[in-house]
C-alpha cells in the first residue's frame, strides 16, 4: 500500500459483480478509475450469506493492481488469517465480535503481512476498539448489517464516525465506510472523518465488463460528492 492519506479512497464491492467474472470486473474498475478493491468474505454462520474464500482472492489477486482489501464475516476469523494473507490481501479486516481476543487477531493479522482492520456491526459501539487502536490500521464502520448488497444506509452511524475520527487523533487510520454508499449518502461520511468508501451496487449498477465506462462515471459521482462535502467543510 502507498504512503498514507486522508484523502478520498473508491473500493468497490465486488459482491455486486459479474461472479463468472471477476478477473475482468476486476481491471474494469481499476481502469475506470477506483482506488481500492473490497472483497466482501462471508460464512453463512457469522452473516446470513455465503460468498467465497482464500482460493478466489489468490485467482483474482493477479488481476488487482491497487489495494486487495478483504473484508472478513467470518467466526471464528483467526484460523484464516494467514491463508487471505497468502492469497495475497493487502489489508484484512475482522469484525469486533469473530473471536475472543480482538488484540491477539489484530497482531495476527500484521504478523501475517497483511494491514489489520477492524469492523464495527451497526450495535458495535465505538468504545470497542479503545484500548486496540494502536494495532489498527483501518476501521470498517458497516452502515448496514453485514450479509446482503444493495440495503439501506443507517443514518444513525454518522455520528459513530465523527466520533471515531476524535478517537484516532493523529494515528494513520483509515476510516472506511460499508453499506448503501451512493453520491447522496458519500458527503455525510466523507464531512464525520471517513475516508475509503465501499460501494457495490452504486458503483456496478448500469455497467458490465463490455460496458464499463458506467462504473466510471458511478465512481467519479460518488468521489465528487464525497469530496464537495470535504471542501464545503474545511471553508
Amino acid at each position: 500500500m502507498s504512503k498514507f492519506d486522508r484523502g478520498i479512497k473508491i473500493a468497490p464491492s465486488i459482491l455486486s459483480a459479474d461472479f463468472a467474472n471477476f478477473g475482468k470486473e476486476c481491471e474494469a474498475i481499476e481502469a475506470q478509475g477506483c482506488d481500492w478493491v473490497h472483497v466482501d468474505v462471508m460464512d453463512g454462520h457469522f452473516v446470513p450469506n455465503i460468498t467465497f474464500g482464500p482460493q478466489t482472492c489468490a485467482a483474482i489477486r493477479p488481476h488487482v493492481k491497487t489495494v486487495m482489501d478483504v473484508h472478513l464475516m467470518i467466526a471464528p476469523v483467526d484460523p484464516y488469517i494467514e491463508a487471505f494473507a497468502k492469497a495475497g490481501a493487502d489489508v484484512i479486516t475482522a469484525h469486533v465480535e469473530a473471536g475472543p481476543h480482538l488484540d491477539r487477531t489484530l497482531q495476527a493479522i500484521r504478523a501475517a503481512g497483511a494491514k489489520a482492520g477492524v469492523a464495527l456491526n451497526p450495535a458495535t459501539p465505538a468504545e470497542s476498539i479503545e484500548y486496540v487502536l494502536d494495532r489498527i490500521d483501518l476501521i470498517c464502520v458497516m452502515t448496514v448489517n453485514p450479509g446482503f448488497g444493495g440495503q439501506s444506509f443507517i443514518h444513525a452511524m454518522v455520528p459513530k464516525v465523527r466520533r471515531l475520527r476524535e478517537m484516532i487523533g493523529d494515528r494513520p487510520i483509515h476510516i472506511e465506510i460499508d453499506g448503501g454508499v451512493t453520491p447522496e449518502t458519500a458527503p455525510l461520511v466523507a464531512a464525520a472523518g471517513a475516508d475509503v468508501l465501499v460501494a457495490g451496487s452504486a458503483v456496478f449498477k448500469g455497467g458490465s465488463v463490455s460496458n464499463p465506462q458506467a462504473y466510471g462515471t458511478n465512481i467519479k459521482a460518488i468521489r465528487d460528492a464525497a469530496n464537495a462535502a470535504m471542501r464545503a467543510k474545511a471553508a
